[in-house]
């Protein structure tokens, strides 16, 4: 059974309450009400490009982790992301904007209304210090005061056992193949111009993490590398203008595993987990015909 953090049913709550409200409203909305025109919109050999800012969720997870000297299993393990606070640095300034947790993607339509693209999910892992969990397994010969066999045994994580963040971060690098539907679109005037457009996906990818990991007092392996995949699925709804630049907002929820995560810089130490994911993310991007 997967167990849902409670950070993950928050952030479900609130993702609701913001992007169900405008989907309804896009659906809902009298024609007549406006002055749109509803139209099939038609993007083929049309490309996009786009940047914006993800919050994320995770489930609780089952983490184990295998080295020299010790052997064990966290289970349930809880983690947050962590975005940066908003302000201009460090989300405007040039040298700083891959530093919160962001969204990038381009695009083609090889179709009216299908896209096939590529994305980098920067998302942050970080496991939540100093909670309680259960550790089964043994950790022997190392100079800490965790030497032991653990079975079903309730332990704090503090800092000097165990700090576990993917947080340069958690890249979910992926193609995704986009449906996208035309809602209304305005009536053609000089300057004002909109699409309001639907649009659903799936993707895989791979995952890239960069992690931060002290267990045991070992020195943490700090550099990029392939430890796993992952699967998702999108919604969202997208605000065209002068069909070139548009806002966009997306609900994405997906799965990943991580069966070769590096942990320090011993080669053969290493952690593996798998568990369920959900983003709400905002873009602002440009399309263009090619």
């Amino acid at each position: 059974m997967i167990r849902i953090s409670t950070q993950l049913a928050t952030h479900l709550a609130r993702t609701k309450k913001i992007l169900l409200p405008l989907l309804l409203l896009a659906y809902n909305i009298p024609m007549n009400a406006l002055p749109l025109k509803l139209k099939k919109a038609s993007y083929k050999h049309n490309a996009f490009i786009y940047w914006g800012w993800n919050r994320c969720a995770f489930t609780t997870s089952d983490v184990t982790f295998h080295g020299i000297g010790y052997d064990i299993k966290i289970k349930k393990m809880v983690a947050k992301d962590r975005q940066s606070p908003l302000g201009l640095s460090p989300y405007i300034q040039p040298n700083q904007i891959t530093i919160p947790q962001y969204n990038f993607r381009m695009g083609y339509f090889f179709k009216s209304n299908y896209s096939i693209s590529f994305g980098w999910d920067h998302m942050k892992y970080v496991m939540v210090q100093n909670q309680k969990a259960i550790v089964d397994g043994k950790i022997e010969n190392t100079t800490t005061p965790y030497n032991g066999a653990y079975t079903d045994s309730l332990i704090t994580l503090k800092e000097d056992f165990l700090m576990f963040e993917h947080t340069d971060g958690l890249n979910y690098l992926n193609v995704e193949l986009r449906r996208m539907d035309n809602f209304w679109m305005t009536h053609k005037r000089k300057h004002l111009q909109f699409d309001i457009n639907g649009f659903e996906g799936i993707g895989a990818g791979i995952m890239y993490p960069r992690s931060n990991t002290t267990i045991l007092g070992n020195a943490c392996y700090d550099e990029f590398h392939v430890a796993g995949f992952g699967l998702a699925s999108v919604i969202g709804l997208q605000v065209l203008y002068h069909k070139h630049y548009f806002i966009q907002g997306e609900l994405k929820g997906g799965y990943i595993n991580m069966p070769d995560v590096r942990t320090t810089m011993h080669p053969s130490d290493y952690a593996k987990q798998h568990f369920f994911f959900v983003q709400s993310n905002v873009n602002f991007g440009v399309q263009f015909k090619l």
